[in-house]
């Protein structure tokens, strides 16, 4: 499970790669679950919410960048 101080430190890039992983191993952790192979049903909660965590800081980052260019044409 990630910590969100560890994401914070990580680059744009970083998480969007990360982010990719993530969601190919919720596709994997599906596909099991409907087969009935699943060994860790944990794991898809821990994914699930890793995910969110990851949107969630892409969203502030652009809030935030969106709102400096804001600060920046209205100083202007």
């Amino acid at each position: 499970m990630s910590k969100i101080a560890d994401l914070r430190a990580k680059s744009d890039d970083e998480l969007n790669g990360e982010l990719a992983n993530l969601k190919k191993e919720q596709f994997n952790l599906r596909f099991q679950a409907a087969t009935n192979q699943l060994e860790k049903p944990a794991r898809v909660r821990e994914v699930r919410r890793s995910i969110a965590k990851i949107k969630t800081l892409q969203n502030e980052r652009a809030a935030s960048a969106a709102g400096a260019e804001r600060a920046r044409s209205a100083a202007k």
